[in-house]
């Protein structure tokens, strides 16, 4: 019998909730699983694009993390002040945690300072109170032109400023003002979703098109002008607008960056089948990671493949523990809804390891998909 093990996930997001849920079903009681998460309240970012539109209320899209932790996990409220790897131990509250197992899944910061008047000229998409802003300045004002935004061409989720756009022209036109009104998207990045291939892009910049959304890529904004509401771009161009709902920049927790575990960009290094570190028995998944792809792209930072690789981290913790090998492996499989309107998602699914491109097929959208990210949403927000 194996003495005693502490595993130690710090993180309460999609990918921590997963890792300590599979760890917990598979280990014997004796055995410790700790998470830490700043937040009391657990906040399902897909269906901020609901609550945008109207379509949800804050409280039906979030739950005390309480809530949702698994029997037997024990959850600690707190600051992590600071991470040693090397020795597996964590300062939380000024009280340090040691651990035989450690999982890092902080996801990312926003960080919407670093262009200079952005936040003070728009509303943040990936934020609770940014979406209800947006919502309110949507039935508040139809008329002008709502531009949406990323500020970044790297961001979690890349489908979702995209979704945005095609709620928001769905929104204004139930509601009778699509004719005043003028949808835009202003990207970073050179195409929609590139990581998917350029089919995937094509499909959602048709989607686009064909709700009149006007789709400006590679255009990275340098300065917002709240005042005269007027975005400037680094190719010398500037946009005026009525409404901006952005994607900020993101970076790594600060706490992070102090691990030593980072990359040149920033983000944790791991083995991208196993999401062990360079330091034995310390992983990382989520957003947190860098993955790159045979493509020179990194693999997307989404919920889904959080989730995969918590899995993965927890069937290979609970072997490692047993005294068995570590035999899991994350597959680079994934799948994104892309909502639209009209009560219609497409699919995005595919193998995202696949050399020499991706492989990922963009399936219609139909109600059927829509539905499934709605079954997906009351899975995850019922009581664990």
């Amino acid at each position: 019998m194996t003495h005693p093990q502490t595993v130690l996930i710090l993180g309460g997001g999609i990918g921590g909730l997963a890792t300590a849920r599979a760890l917990r079903s598979r280990l014997a009681s004796r055995h410790r699983v700790v998470l830490v998460e700043r937040e009391r309240q657990h906040l399902f970012a897909p269906s901020l694009l609901w609550l945008l539109t109207g379509d949800r209320r804050a409280d039906q899209i979030q739950r005390p993390l309480s809530e949702l932790v698994p029997r037997g996990v024990e959850l600690l409220i707190g600051d992590i002040e600071q991470i040693e790897p090397e020795v597996r131990r964590v300062v939380v509250n000024g009280t340090a945690i040691e651990a035989d197992y450690l999982v890092i899944a902080l996801g990312t910061e926003l960080a919407p300072e670093t262009v200079p008047g952005l936040e003070d000229g728009g509303h943040n998409l990936y934020t609770l109170p940014g979406a209800v802003a947006i919502r309110e300045a949507l039935s508040r004002d139809q008329a002008g032109r709502v531009v949406v935004l990323t500020a970044a061409p790297a961001y979690k989720c890349p489908a979702a400023p995209y979704e945005a756009a095609l709620l928001i022209a769905d929104q204004l036109h139930t509601c009778g003002a699509r004719a005043s009104s003028e949808v835009a998207m202003y990207a970073a990045e050179p195409g929609p979703m590139g990581v998917a291939g350029p089919a995937v892009s094509a499909a959602v910049r048709q989607l686009l098109a064909d709700r009149n959304i006007a789709y400006f890529p590679e255009h990275q904004v340098t300065r917002v002008d709240p005042g005269a509401r007027q975005l400037t771009f680094s190719n010398g161009a500037t946009a005026d607008y009525r409404l901006l709902a952005y994607v900020p920049p993101h970076r790594p927790p600060a706490v992070i960056r102090e691990t030593g575990l980072t990359m040149e960009t920033g983000w944790v290094g791991v083995d991208r089948h196993t999401m062990e570190t360079r330091i034995p028995r310390v992983y990382a998944i989520g957003d947190v990671v860098s993955i790159p792809l045979a493509i020179g792209k990194p693999l997307p930072k989404a919920g889904v493949f959080a989730h995969a690789e918590a899995k993965v981290v927890a069937l290979n913790i609970a072997a490692l523990v047993a005294g068995k090998r570590a035999t899991e492996r994350f597959s680079g499989h994934g799948e994104c809804f892309i909502e639209i309107g009209g009560g219609r998602a497409g699919l995005g699914t595919g193998n995202f390891y696949a050399e020499p491109a991706p492989d990922v097929t963009l399936h219609h959208p139909s109600r059927r998909w829509h539905l499934g990210k709605v079954l997906l949403e009351k899975l995850w927000l019922r009581r664990w």
